[in-house]
């Protein structure tokens, strides 16, 4: 189980702005030294919605970005329910109560020859992992997917990487890039390269069959599982993922698994 130096603050938001790409995907970013002083790449945080809302349970998202000398940190989310549009609508200088780092990260430290696949916003914990893969001097390849061109979310940031980056891009119509699913891209990928370590995150579905490629392959392969959570630190069981031994809740013992570790 994850080790936790989680701490809770009161974060200033610095800003809180739309993505110019698609009007319902949001950024906003956090002062947060605290937590962005021991956050590892695939670690998220629990976001509480503005004082005197009626939701009273914690939102868990993924670290998108961090910058540890400014202790700034940045979260993408996407505007669906009742909860992200009251986060969309807090204001620059309001205060957040924040709970971070939690959760594991990413077990990359062997990869020499990573491929990273991301589906829409899921691919937001995959960004750290891409950074701290290139400062290490590894080259590396990228898959970003998404039902339309707009939905690219990530694109920009992935592409900010540099020479050491490989980005392959997919839709489901057509309108940027590979004419598809990641998978389908994957799997054209793993035939013509080598690759020792896979890292996942995106709809379950695809992530489901992108373990089976790294499985029928033998390659080591990991993947960030999304999953509610009310506590976020393992007490409410909330979060469960079901494996060979036994439930394993999300929180605190992922949200990156060993994608076969995973029953799916």
């Amino acid at each position: 189980m994850h080790e936790s130096n989680a701490s809770m603050l009161k974060a200033t938001v610095f800003e809180n702005e739309t993505l110019s790409v698609s009007p319902t995907i949001k950024r906003i970013v956090l002062d947060a030294p605290i937590i962005t002083r021991t956050a590892k790449p695939g670690q998220f945080v629990h976001l509480a919605l503005p004082e005197g809302s009626p939701h009273v349970l914690r939102r868990p998202f993924s670290i998108f970005e961090l910058s540890r000398t400014g202790g700034v940190l940045t979260v993408l989310y996407q505007v669906v329910g009742e909860g992200t549009r009251l986060l969309s609508e807090v204001k620059e200088g309001s205060k957040l109560s924040v709970m971070g780092p939690l959760g594991s990260g990413w077990d990359f430290m062997h990869a020499r020859r990573p491929l990273l696949i991301g589906g829409g916003v899921g691919a937001a914990p995959l960004l750290l992992l891409a950074r701290d893969i290139v400062s290490r001097g590894i080259s590396l390849d990228v898959i970003l997917g998404a039902s339309t061109a707009d939905m690219l979310v990530c694109q920009e940031f992935f592409e900010g990487l540099g020479k050491k980056r490989r980005l392959h891009l997919c839709t489901d119509d057509g309108s940027r890039g590979f004419k598809g699913f990641t998978t389908e891209l994957a799997a054209e990928l793993l035939a013509s390269k080598k690759f020792d370590y896979i890292a996942s995150c995106g709809p379950e579905p695809m992530q489901k069959l992108v373990a089976e490629l790294a499985a029928n392959r033998g390659i080591s392969c990991e993947v960030s599982l999304e999953r509610r959570m009310a506590c976020g630190v393992g007490a409410c069981l909330s979060c469960v993922v079901d494996t060979p031994d036994g439930k394993k809740r999300a929180c605190v013992d992922g949200p990156v698994f060993n994608a076969q570790e995973v029953i799916w």
